[in-house]
């Protein structure tokens, strides 16, 4: 994603909604935020995806995380479009979307942002844009990117975990092992010395023994 590194202030855009006109750090305010892209509304794997984003967007809101999705359709067909979703949930008729779409239909943000897929195009033969993920963090920051085919649908569970993983490591001096899931042990980052470690975690530390003799392999309880 040209331009746009983890640690990088997120943009501060302006675009329409679903939801009304906003500026993009307003409309965090003092949450997380989840901006994703599809390739088109009314499309099989974007339907499956908004889904399920909908159908977790109380954990998400439990974790402080504010949702958005962008695709380069019109307001009017995202309005139609997320009946469509609704329905594919199995929700009520006149249930509210849960999150806001953006409208980029002159693909003024997609480019900006890095979101086009050059191998996706309408029937115009303009780009589509890619299935990508940006999480921000409360202080605006770029935290995680994540770019995806448009024949990949996206797993919201591991965005999820992924959302759990970043807002305890940014509270605390600790990393998350592979596939950690929340209430698991978490492990001792290597730059933080042993007695130094040993009073910052009372609750105790493992180290796995190792043939290299090397005490890198330390674990804690989660904080």
């Amino acid at each position: 994603m040209p331009g746009l590194l983890l640690g990088d202030v997120f943009p501060n855009f302006e675009a329409e909604t679903t939801n009304g006109q906003i500026k993009f750090h307003d409309f965090l305010g003092d949450s997380w935020g989840i901006l994703f892209s599809h390739p088109r509304d009314y499309t099989p794997v974007c339907t499956t995806e908004l889904g399920r984003a909908a159908k977790l967007s109380g954990e998400f809101s439990r974790r402080n995380v504010k949702m958005i999705a962008l695709s380069i359709d019109s307001l009017e067909d995202h309005r139609g479009w997320t009946k469509d979703i609704l329905a594919y949930n199995n929700e009520e008729s006149g249930c509210e979307f849960p999150f806001p779409i953006i409208a980029d239909s002159q693909r003024e943000l997609a480019v900006a942002l890095g979101m086009l897929d050059p191998d996706e195009k309408d029937k115009e033969g303009m780009p589509l844009t890619a299935r990508c993920v940006f999480v921000i963090g409360q202080d605006k920051k770029l935290k995680l990117s994540l770019l995806y085919p448009a024949t990949t649908g996206r797993n919201f569970d591991e965005i999820l975990r992924v959302v759990d993983s970043l807002q305890l490591t940014a509270k605390n001096r600790v990393a998350t092992p592979a596939d950690w899931q929340p209430g698991e042990r978490v492990m001792v980052p290597p730059n933080i010395p042993e007695e130094e470690a040993a009073a910052m975690f009372p609750a105790g530390i493992y180290s796995k023994e190792l043939p290299s003799g090397r005490k890198y392999l330390r674990y804690t309880p989660q904080p």
